[in-house]
């Protein structure tokens, strides 16, 4: 499958201190143009009205007529579609940042956490779609292009592995109580239900850059405590721009809360 262009916009680059950077983008393919990619893709009708004598020569003065027959796009063949389009784009993020801070080096794949082969630097990606997934599933037989983009986010960082996760939807109450501690939902169901619902969501972002840093199971990431970070959140919930202190048994982290972004980094 050929993986359309990558048009990245609303780019911002945040320094979270000396040594770590992340920046975010909104990324959407850009349309494809009438061609031999297309010709290949979609099934064309061909009529020709010729003379009674057909000389080869003579195909110029041919009536073309072209019929595209649209196939019906799969909800599994638009989620394989987004999936490129994610991978393609946060690593062409990635180079921006790299360009913007004057850094020339490769990524190295090879194993996690991700690093810049020469100046080390860990690097972690996120993604996310940019609409409600239920709307998603309800619209799988349209143009992919009209639904194809997402929110992507990139994070280097020198001193030690590093953990993003960007975010567009709420998470749901009964996921919470599924996954969360005793101890985070006791305290978030004392919160106004608008703010318990963000700081379930922070949470769960909190959560997820978490699991990215120390290779947990998913189960395992989400079902660790993280209450001790929960009275910074909302006692800073206005605030764009948060950074909080969180120490576990491994290491001590800071945890940079980007509002606006919808990004939470752990590095």
């Amino acid at each position: 499958m050929i993986i359309p262009a990558m048009n990245l916009t609303q780019i911002q680059y945040i320094q979270l201190d000396r040594e770590a950077w992340c920046v975010t983008a909104q990324v959407s393919n850009l349309s494809n143009p009438v061609g031999i990619n297309s010709a290949w893709n979609n099934s064309y009708w061909l009529s020709v009205c010729p003379s009674s004598h057909i000389v080869f020569t003579e195909l110029r003065h041919f009536e073309w007529h072209y019929h595209v027959v649209q196939k019906p796009i799969s909800k599994r063949s638009i989620a394989r579609r987004q999936r490129q389009q994610q991978r393609q784009g946060v690593r062409q993020l990635l180079q921006t940042l790299l360009n913007k801070l004057e850094i020339s080096d490769t990524l190295d794949e090879s194993s996690f956490p991700y690093r810049l082969r020469q100046s080390k630097y860990y690097v972690c990606f996120s993604h996310t779609a940019a609409h409600n997934k239920n709307e998603f599933n309800k619209k799988s037989n349209q143009n992919i292009g009209a639904i194809s983009y997402s929110k992507i986010a990139a994070v280097i960082s020198r001193r030690c592995p590093a953990g993003i996760d960007i975010e567009h939807n709420d998470v749901a109450w009964h996921i919470v109580k599924r996954f969360y501690s005793d101890n985070e939902i006791t305290i978030l169901q004392t919160l106004p239900k608008n703010q318990r619902d963000y700081i379930a969501k922070l949470l769960w972002q909190i959560k997820e850059s978490f699991i990215k840093i120390h290779q947990y199971t998913l189960a395992q990431g989400l079902g660790i405590d993280y209450s001790d970070v929960i009275p910074a959140l909302t006692d800073d919930i206005n605030k764009d721009f948060v950074t909080i202190s969180h120490t576990d048994n491994q290491s001590n982290h800071q945890i940079a809360i980007l509002q606006s972004n919808q990004t939470v980094v752990v590095f």
